[in-house]
């Protein structure tokens, strides 16, 4: 043990003196029992290094973080020669590549956005994807003409929805229509989900809808191979959809080609409040499960020919043909984050069984997030990295500390018993996953699936066993036109799988809404979850007291008490039962959803026209409506005529016109500090007030749309007509 300390202290520094000491040299002996597993938080490192990058509020200059990242290497290699500190430079040196990997992605991202409405205008471009919807389909488009707007501030790429019923183009053809455009929406308040840098990393400068019908441009098609990709997927698509019509077709399409916007979203709420909306995203259970049958119907083939199977190694024949077979899977499903991971971990276990190595899961999955990190740390921000890495990690860990006790009980048990076993293998895998994943499951999307467990006892096996083989078949039948002989019990298949779904979610407290945790509690439960998976001894225990701290997180927001929308349209506030009165009948669609989620409360009912609501909050006449809470008074004003009788007598002021100096002293939230800066949130308190803005939030960075300070410069900044005409 001292020679283990000693060997830890050259690695991690001298150790410190004092009565602790026993307890530090206990420590360090763990650690340095643990060698093996140094290596595994090595991503973990260099994800903080690029979601550091992504939470700050003022955009750091480029050459920071390319100088930070080598010198960090370099204090790295110096510290390895010197064999002091060398972990501790190691780890420094991940962070610097991580955060400079994120500024260079953000620099190389960069693309004209649309700085206001337009249209309708006339649209000329190239479709590069074309996506199904319920109703309709939604292209993305590489614009070369927008109206009059000049060529330098052409967004990349713009994302129009096409009225149902247009027959849509497929990638790779240019085509005219006219739209109305529109810039990618802010968040719904501060916190909520940021489309806008999802779409800046997509280089999607604007969205909007086509209000005509789509002609064709003369031209060759694009011969890059994604938008030849792209083609093949839609053509895919669309004769699956042709096959199994409604949301049977739509599903299969899910599963096959990772299409998922034309999934109704009852039923998509159905798969997700159940705890099986996995299946609807192509990821590890697909990709392991279409390797596993890949490689035991090629070895079942190649053992049919004895003279073959006696001269070749058909295990590594297998392998090699599963490893193409799912590198196919993944150009199939648009290459998202959750299916390069998966390939990933299923092509290392695959190389490991052509080299005749045995694969290590857990450094499997380390090299899996070293790829797609580097590929793209923004992906670090997103929910299907954090939650695909998160379940993954679980899983590992799980098996890799009962693997002896299930292959002894597995081996010595009859074919009854071994059936009992694989439903078992199903709920422990669905619970250890479920347990990974609900924190980033509550701070993404505000739900938990109580009844999970259930659901996917049932629709795993179903999945695995009946509708993957079947969804393989159609693929290889596809070429001859044949496919719909396997599309068909295909569907049958996916029927079973949403009644299971609608079942579930019908059953009492299906899915509980909470609301979303502080980012750093969530940083807090990672860290102690990462630490509970990545150790082996008795010390990982210690994970278990920052997990319990990020979970008492959640009972720290307090839902705000008043919401403006983006453009000033709708307010929302809080009644005394904790619902949210919206300000208008028409609703406020996503945003008072959005609100209503992430707050976890009901929406009420809109606003009186006249009069008060039922709980007395909230007085209402034709000019204006006034908000009593917590020993203050907020008038939302209609109109500039309420301003002069509400300055003065109420602690703020809302209105959906300019009112900027118009109250004196009085705090105003107005038309002008909504176009400026979003949405706001508002908590009143008898000591003070906080407002806090969407850009409050997100400060400066390159995808939040930069705003002049005043409204004469705004007016100065404002786009030439000329540019925004037809």
């Amino acid at each position: 043990m001292e020679g283990q300390a000693e060997a830890a202290s050259l690695a991690i520094g001298a150790a410190p003196a004092g009565r602790l000491g026993g307890t530090i040299a206990w420590l360090r002996g763990a650690f340095e029992a643990e060698r093996d597993r140094w290596f595994l938080w090595l991503p973990a490192f260099l994800g903080s290094g690029a979601g550091l990058y992504f939470t700050l509020t003022v955009e750091p200059p480029l050459w920071l973080g390319l100088a930070a990242a080598p010198l960090a290497l370099l204090l790295a290699l110096v510290a390895r020669r010197a064999q002091r500190f060398t972990l501790l430079t190691i780890a420094l040196a991940a962070v610097a590549v991580g955060f400079a990997g994120a500024a260079l992605e953000t620099w190389a991202a960069a693309a004209p956005v649309l700085e206001r409405r337009l249209g309708p205008v006339p649209v000329e471009g190239r479709v590069v994807e074309a996506e199904p919807l319920p109703a309709g389909t939604r292209i993305l488009v590489e614009p070369t003409r927008i109206g009059r707007l000049a060529p330098d501030r052409l967004p990349a790429r713009v994302r129009i929805k096409l009225r149902d019923g247009t027959v849509a183009p497929l990638p790779g053809e240019g085509i005219a229509l006219r739209a109305t455009l529109l810039p990618p929406p802010a968040p719904a308040m501060p916190g909520a989900y940021d489309f806008q840098r999802r779409a800046y990393f997509d280089r999607l400068g604007a969205v909007g809808y086509a209000v005509g019908a789509v002609h064709p441009l003369p031209g060759e098609a694009a011969p890059q191979w994604r938008v030849r990709l792209a083609a093949l997927r839609a053509e895919m698509t669309r004769r699956i959809q042709a096959a199994l019509p409604g949301r049977t077709g739509a599903i299969a399409a899910a599963i096959i080609t990772g299409e998922t916007h034309a999934i109704p979203e009852t039923d998509a709420q159905a798969f997700r409040d159940a705890g099986l909306a996995h299946i609807l995203v192509i990821a590890g259970l697909h990709m392991g499960m279409v390797a596993g049958i890949a490689f035991f119907a090629i070895r079942f083939g190649l053992a049919l020919f004895p003279w073959l199977a006696l001269r070749i190694n058909t295990k590594k024949w297998a392998a090699s043909g599963a490893l193409a077979v799912t590198f196919i899977y993944l150009l199939l499903s648009g290459i998202t984050v959750s299916s390069r991971r998966s390939f990933v971990m299923t092509a290392l276990v695959l190389l490991a069984v052509l080299i005749d190595r045995l694969s290590v899961s857990a450094r499997a999955l380390a090299w899996a997030a070293l790829i797609i990190i580097l590929w793209s740390p923004f992906a670090v921000t997103g929910p299907s990295f954090q939650m695909s890495f998160a379940a993954v990690a679980g899983l590992v860990a799980f098996y890799e500390t009962f693997r002896d006790r299930l292959s002894a009980s597995y081996r010595d048990a009859g074919p009854v018993r071994r059936w009992g076993l694989h439903a078992l293998g199903i709920v422990f895998t669905t619970v250890v996953s479920t347990v990974a994943t609900t924190p980033f499951t509550v701070f993404h999307f505000n739900r938990f699936p109580l009844y999970s467990v259930a659901a996917n006892i049932l629709a795993v096996p179903i999945t695995g066993l009946w509708v993957l083989p079947w969804a393989i078949l159609a693929c290889l039948l596809m070429p001859f036109g044949g496919e719909k002989l396997a599309l068909v019990p295909m569907g049958w298949g996916i029927e079973a799988i949403a009644e299971i779904a609608r079942g579930v979610t019908s059953w009492p407290g299906a899915a509980l809404t909470l609301p979303s945790m502080p980012v750093w509690g969530l940083m807090v439960l990672s860290l102690g979850g990462f630490w509970l998976l990545v150790w082996r001894g008795r010390w990982r225990l210690f994970g278990l007291a920052p997990i319990a701290a990020g979970y008492l997180t959640l009972l720290l927001p307090r839902p705000p008490d008043v919401l403006v929308d983006s453009e000033s349209r709708v307010m929302a506030v809080r009644a005394a039962n904790g619902s949210y009165l919206a300000s208008t009948a028409a609703r406020a669609g996503l945003a008072e959803e959005t609100w209503a989620r992430r707050s976890a409360v009901a929406s009420g009912p809109a606003w009186p026209k006249s009069g008060g609501s039922d709980d007395g909050t909230l007085a209402c006449d034709a000019q204006a409506c006034l908000y009593r809470a917590r020993g203050r008074v907020v008038a939302m004003d209609r109109g500039l005529g309420a301003l002069a009788e509400d300055c003065g007598q109420v602690d703020l002021v809302v209105t959906p016109v300019p009112a900027r100096g118009a109250c004196g002293g009085t705090p105003v939230i107005d038309r002008f500090d909504t176009w400026r800066n979003g949405s706001y949130a508002v908590w009143l308190g008898p000591d003070r007030i906080q407002i806090e803005s969407v850009r409050d939030w997100r400060g400066q960075r390159p995808w939040v749309p930069w705003r002049p300070p005043d409204r004469r410069a705004a007016i100065a900044a404002a786009p030439p007509a000329e540019d925004l005409t037809p």
